[in-house]
């Protein structure tokens, strides 16, 4: 039994935070590299460098594309077991068309839902998905994989296991669980404002990496619980899925309610009708929106019923001038560009979710909170990297003395999570730089083989890992840290010369142009780059000093 609350409290902190850790620095990092995410997409698709445009003319640049969309390959592939009997070679009945962009998006992304006929469930549809250019239309190549928004984004809180949604409950258990690791964590720490302010470096690894684990547990306190807290609130719907479940017959009763309250229809009249100028409709919204003070950007465009008398045209705003996720969305009869509905002001329980969803989607316009993101994310990483660090260095030569290996299986793993990810990440974008534009045939797509070379890395690197933290069994330091931090240097030098030699866009350029975007991609992979190579330098002068306290105690035993 443990002796008073405080332990207790110790001992959850400590076994949730290791066995959950490994998760959360995932999140965190990569959750760090999504606040630039359309930046990265930029460096890994150079067709995409250029500057971020508004939204452009539905009626004479998006009409035609979406009137020549179709479902692509893995789009019928995934629909084939929800139809009895075989999908049609080309869609016709579109159920919605939709164009979304951002204030860091140089490109547009157009998606339209297509009717599936025969399907097993009436309300299946099938997607179609399509980027282009938006000042000429030009489709960009469909095998190209948006690394940044397409990949870590995604991976940040899904993991990328889109099986049954289980990528999504993990993280939203080890975001429940680091909330409870916030609070012990706190009681545990009588003096958590001297700590604050306590970092011994020059002392034994122990100690220096338990204060560097209360100092960037306590500067980063309040952005590690809201950014769980607001996680847990946006997914709440995954997690609570009442809607679609229990109460689903209720849930659609209501849906209908909602639609005769609004005015918007819920279902097709079955009635066709020609679609009025979109464009007109989209100067109307923006009309209304200049009297109330707002900006005028429009985020996204939301065409229901295409075709149909009982279409629809919903116009929302891009909102990048507040914290808060707002759209003030103003809806249009497609037929006559009659406006139906205007979205009223939302309620005060409304507001509040729309604050903590645009606080932790950080979709504003506002370069430096950007970058305290950035850093908040990397000061979790450090907090979790720190506690694994401690959890080692004060058991791995008890644990020697034992025979048990149960501290080298937490240094391989965290080698494996910590200094493996970035390896598997700049893996990722040199596959980017060096793959062929086209790929032979019988080969996966492009992006696949970048998703590929990521996991392969990755697991190359937890071999890696394995392998060379065998000391750690004896008491010692695992060489494995700075071999992979020197990976990370070369790697991270590596990245920037092949997007010179296959782009032609050095930092000279991109910095003298003021095109930020790769410039600052280049740059961060070059400072962690840096920093690594520092990191090994120090991981490898302390070996050698415990070595050098270490061999007298061995010839002095041996005497």
């Amino acid at each position: 039994m443990l002796q008073n609350f405080r332990q207790s409290m110790a001992w959850v902190h400590t076994w949730f935070g290791l066995a959950l850790g490994f998760v959360l620095v995932v999140v965190f990092f990569f959750g760090s590299l999504s606040v630039f995410d359309r930046e990265i997409d930029r460096w890994a698709i150079p067709a995409s460098r250029f500057e971020p445009q508004p939204m452009p003319s539905f009626d004479k640049l998006m009409r035609p594309i979406f009137q020549d969309m179709q479902p692509l390959p893995e789009a019928r592939a995934f629909t084939e077991p929800l139809v009895n009997g075989p999908l049609p070679e080309h869609f016709d009945k579109v159920r919605s068309w939709s164009a979304y962009t951002t204030h860091r998006d140089p490109v547009l992304t157009l998606y339209a839902g297509y009717e599936v006929p025969n399907a097993k469930d009436p309300e299946t549809l099938i997607y179609a998905q399509r980027t282009v250019d938006p000042r000429t239309g030009a489709a960009l190549p469909d095998d190209r994989l948006k690394v940044g928004s397409g990949f870590f984004y995604p991976l940040h809180y899904s993991l990328t296991l889109n099986w049954k949604g289980v990528g999504y409950w993990i993280v939203g258990f080890a975001a429940l669980m680091m909330l409870v690791a916030l609070v012990t964590g706190v009681v545990m720490h009588r003096k958590i404002f001297r700590e604050l302010f306590t970092f011994r470096p020059k002392k034994t690894t122990q100690r220096s990496m338990l204060d560097l684990h209360n100092l960037t547990g306590v500067v980063a306190l309040p952005f590690h619980f809201f950014f769980a807290f607001t996680g847990l609130v946006i997914f709440a719907g995954i997690y609570f899925p009442i809607g679609h479940t229990q109460l689903e017959a209720l849930h659609d009763q209501h849906e209908k309610h909602e639609a005769l309250e609004t005015g918007l229809p819920h279902d097709p009249a079955g009635i066709p009708a020609k679609m009025a100028s979109v464009d007109a409709m989209v100067k109307e919204a923006q009309r209304r929106w200049a009297e109330k003070g707002m900006a005028g950007d429009v985020g996204l465009l939301f065409m229901q019923h295409v075709g149909d008398a009982n279409g629809y045209v919903s116009v929302y705003r891009a909102g990048t001038d507040r914290i808060a996720l707002t759209g003030e969305g103003i809806h249009f009869k497609a037929s006559t560009g009659v406006v139906m509905r205007e979205d009223p002001p939302p309620t005060a329980v409304g507001r509040i979710n729309e604050f903590l969803t645009g606080l932790h989607l950080q979709h504003f316009r506002h370069w430096l909170l950007r970058w305290l993101y950035v850093l908040g994310g990397l000061l979790g990483c450090a907090c979790i990297a720190t506690g694994f660090l401690f959890f080692v260095e004060k058991r791995k030569r008890q644990h020697a003395k034992q025979g048990s290996s149960g501290a080298r299986i937490v240094d391989a793993l965290g080698v494996t999570t910590l200094t493996g990810m970035m390896i598997a990440a700049l893996g990722m974008l040199i596959a980017n730089r060096l793959l062929p534009d086209v790929m032979p045939s019988g080969w996966p797509l492009r992006g696949d083989m970048e998703q590929y070379c990521f996991w392969g890395t990755w697991v190359v690197a937890m071999a890696h890992a394995f392998w060379r933290t065998a000391p750690v069994a004896e008491g010692h330091i695992a060489p494995a840290w700075r071999e992979q931090c020197l990976a990370i240097a070369v790697l991270g030098v590596a990245a920037p010369v092949l997007n010179w030699i296959t782009t032609g866009d050095h930092l000279l350029r991109t910095i003298g142009n003021g095109y930020w975007p790769v410039a600052g991609v280049d740059l961060f992979m070059l400072t962690g780059a840096v920093l690594a190579a520092m990191a090994a330098r120090k991981l490898q002068l302390r070996a050698e000093s415990t070595m050098t306290v270490n061999t007298p105690v061995m010839e002095a035993g041996h005497a």
